[in-house]
């Protein structure tokens, strides 16, 4: 049975790409058979896969929704790309910035997103979906179609008081879109060991929402081999195997494994 987990957050930079990558990649070491979709106009996730230009893909996720939108067939099997190491990857580029702008008038906005994702779920143990930085349509769209969400959160003042603000969202979506929508967890990134102030807001996420939602026990550390990933267009495992931040990532392989 497919399980469907979008990666969400509104504030950038706090590794919610890199962790959509490493957990699809990491899922599919285990056997599982995983689709990445890109629902960021910015591309974020289909470059970290190595698609160094991806306004030049010329079927991506925008594509489908529009065929979607016009109740034309829907080429999906044109849009998915089969990468290198063993994970579908569905792209975004430039494009989706206009179709979330045509989505605002369009019949069933919210649910577009839905619509391609029960088309695809058969096929599937995992889709996860990578959304943008924001809490625009798109990434309503990918919480009404989820059967999860999961908050990476760095491990800093400014994002864990953003929580707040995401957490009103997901409410609203449970109550009108999605009732089965549950929290995979909150996600802590970016954690410096050596300060007491990394230390001291983990402490803080987990005394604030450990009573209201699962809060992972992995911590994701601070990396520069994984802020670098990005760049080399490759998971953490083949860029740096032996890694803290590689054996972090298994370990939230395991635990979202171990959650059914």
């Amino acid at each position: 049975m497919c399980k469907v987990i979008s990666i969400c957050n509104q504030k950038g930079g706090v590794a919610k790409t890199t962790t959509a990558v490493n957990l699809g990649i990491g899922l599919a070491k285990e056997g599982k058979k995983v689709c990445l979709v890109d629902c960021d106009a910015q591309g974020s996730m289909t470059i970290a896969l190595g698609y160094k230009e991806p306004d030049r893909i010329e079927v991506t996720l925008a594509t489908l929704l529009s065929e979607i939108m016009e109740e034309e067939e829907v080429s999906i099997s044109d849009a998915i790309i089969h990468q290198d190491e063993g994970v579908d990857l569905i792209p975004a580029n430039i494009d989706l910035a206009a179709l979330e702008i045509n989505l605002v008038n369009a019949m069933s906005r919210e649910v577009m997103l839905r619509m391609l994702i029960e088309s695809i779920r058969s096929e599937y143990d995992f889709i996860i979906i990578d959304c943008a930085p924001s809490l625009g349509m798109m990434t309503i769209n990918a919480l009404a179609c989820a059967d999860s969400v999961l908050i990476p959160v760095q491990a800093s003042y400014l994002p864990v008081k953003g929580l707040e603000q995401l957490m009103k969202t997901i409410q609203r979506v449970q109550k009108r879109l999605n009732k089965k929508l549950v929290i995979e967890g909150i996600l802590l990134t970016m954690v410096d060991s050596r300060l007491n102030y990394a230390k001291d807001i983990s402490q803080l996420v987990i005394d604030t929402y450990s009573n209201k939602v699962p809060v992972f026990e992995t911590k994701i550390p601070l990396s520069v081999r994984a802020a670098e990933i990005s760049v080399e267009g490759t998971s953490i495992y083949q860029y740096d195997p032996k890694g803290k931040a590689t054996a972090a990532y298994r370990t939230l392989t395991e635990e979202v494994l171990s959650r059914g």
